[in-house]
């Protein structure tokens, strides 16, 4: 490959684009400031109907390799060009034992393109399907891999313990987004996790100017999927007590999901009809326009019954960021950047009484609004900034390249 062609790295995900993961698209974006080539190669198809403004400014081609209604003779023609074509495929046919197929069949095409468009390296996001086909696809076409590890990909019931060991300790470089799952991933996988590394995702803070809280109406917004993680239930029940309690104020719950007519039910059972709205998913710009109007951002996350949780909220980041104060618990990475008292206020899981406290002193004291939101906004800036954040990725990627990771389910 020619020294004057740009640096091309393949970004494999589940689906793209997906409206909650505005993390993969803030990063791409710097990427692409900096001269890096993207290419998205995208397992799935989206689903979503809402979208990222942001998505607008993304250069990379996406490319969709998907296994629905695959059939034999699909998955050999993938086998024999790439055995015709990829020097590294007979070599690695080894690592295929035991994956299924459809995921091998992915990885083939991957690996054809790779070689097709001169990419260098490729990189998922999500510890689950993404990162093993991106696994296979690299032994293939002998490029290194990394991926970012996040939340349900490695603390959900299903997680595949063996699979996941194989993609930690075959993987070039590994990266996760909190303190917290870093400790945990090496405390559970051992010396297959002793290389991951902490980053943050990182926000362009251009895009989240920062606004004191001092005069706000009385208004609380909560933002993610209607799923158990996120602890809406408690909300709701939070929003029963300050209206019994004869505090005004109005609630916006901003996202879908399977919970949504649990929720709803809950609210008519609880007469909130009137104060607590279910506002279905918004553009991207609508809820950064929600958050900077109002007096708090509730983040209720709890371990659901699955064990799934969420990692480090990008909307509490963003809050932060913009200068909303927020109220969240103790889950996974949420004290690194949640300190109670100093950058927002901090209950326990399942504790509607305590949220429904912190949500009312929010509502009603000017002077702690402004307090947390200045001392939030420092923070962001100093760690979350996506420039110096993207920037440790590239540095990682490179680093992985130069080595030419040898993967140790090759040489087994």
């Amino acid at each position: 490959m020619s020294d004057t062609e740009p640096y091309r790295i393949g970004y494999v995900v589940k689906r793209y684009p997906r409206y909650s993961e505005t993390f993969i698209v803030n990063e791409i974006i710097d990427h692409e400031s900096t001269g890096l080539a993207v290419e998205i190669l995208s397992l799935r198809h989206t689903t979503d109907e809402h979208f990222q403004d942001a998505l607008a400014q993304v250069k990379a081609p996406v490319k969709y390799f998907t296994s629905e209604n695959l059939t034999a003779d699909d998955f050999w023609i993938a086998f024999d060009e790439s055995y015709h074509v990829l020097p590294a495929f007979k070599a690695a046919l080894g690592v295929t034992r035991g994956e299924e197929a459809r995921y091998i069949y992915q990885a083939m095409l991957i690996a054809l393109e790779a070689q097709r468009t001169s990419i260098r390296h490729l990189h998922a996001h999500f510890a689950t399907e993404a990162t093993t086909v991106a696994r296979l696809a690299a032994s293939f076409s002998g490029l290194p891999y990394s991926f970012t590890a996040h939340a349900k990909d490695i603390f959900h019931e299903s997680v595949n313990l063996d699979g996941m060991r194989r993609n930690l300790a075959d993987a070039a470089a590994v990266v996760t987004v909190s303190e917290y799952n870093l400790q945990y991933l090496r405390r559970v996988y051992g010396a297959e996790a002793a290389n991951v590394r902490r980053i943050y995702n990182g926000l362009d803070l251009a895009l989240f100017p920062f606004a004191a809280p001092d005069d706000r109406p009385p208004s609380i917004v909560a933002v993610g999927r209607l799923v158990e993680k996120k602890g809406l239930a408690d909300l709701v029940e939070a929003c029963a007590i300050l209206a019994a309690r004869g505090i005004i104020f109005q609630c916006q719950i901003i996202g879908a999901g399977p919970l949504e007519d649990d929720l709803g039910a809950r609210i008519e059972r609880l007469g909130l009809r009137t104060s607590v709205h279910l506002a279905g998913p918004l553009p991207r710009s609508e809820v950064i326009e929600c958050l900077h109007g109002a007096a708090a951002l509730a983040v209720p996350c709890i371990v659901a019954g699955d064990s799934d949780r969420d990692g480090l909220p990008t909307v509490l980041l963003e809050a932060m960021a913009l200068g909303t104060p927020c109220v969240s618990t103790d889950v996974t990475g949420i004290p690194e950047v949640l300190a109670d008292g100093e950058t927002g206020l901090m209950v326990g899981q399942h504790d509607p009484s305590a949220l429904a406290f912190a949500l009312e002193r929010l509502l009603t004291d000017p002077g702690l609004r402004v307090h947390l939101s200045r001392q939030a906004r420092r923070l962001i800036e100093a760690e979350f900034d996506i420039k110096r954040n993207a920037a440790e990725l590239r540095a990682v990627f490179e680093g992985a390249d130069s080595a030419r990771h040898v993967a140790p389910s090759e040489a087994r």
